[in-house]
């Protein structure tokens, strides 16, 4: 059973940057044939693709996405991390980390999701 939480704080301020990690227990990040995923929710909206890291290390960034992004992983931690910079208060959402099946075009385990606030 695949395993997924978020980690990171709660409130970032205006301009600054926000990290995420998702720690990944039950399989292993670097598994053919897997998008390790990062989705998030705004308050009274829908939910927003925000981007990934494949099997292979490779990345995909919404271009909905405002602030700059990228996602990292530490293969030996089995963790990967959202970075988003300069983040405005249109940042402000439940964030999730998920696996995403290629083979079977779903996402197939979610994390909890954490709430992070953009305000000062």
């Amino acid at each position: 059973q695949v395993q997924l939480q978020e980690s990171g704080p709660g409130l970032v301020k205006p301009s600054q940057t926000l990290a995420l990690t998702c720690t990944v227990s039950g399989g292993s990040i670097t598994t053919n044939f897997y998008y390790w995923t990062w989705i998030r929710q705004p308050p009274g909206k829908g939910l927003d693709w925000i981007g990934y890291i494949d099997y292979s290390g490779s990345t995909y960034y919404s271009p909905l996405v405002q602030s700059p992004t990228s996602i990292s992983r530490d293969t030996s931690k089995n963790q990967f991390t959202l970075q988003l910079n300069s983040v405005t208060p249109e940042d402000t959402a439940v964030y999730y980390c998920a696996r995403y099946d290629v083979a079977n075009s779903v996402v197939d385990y979610w994390g909890q999701g954490t709430q992070v606030t953009v305000s000062s």
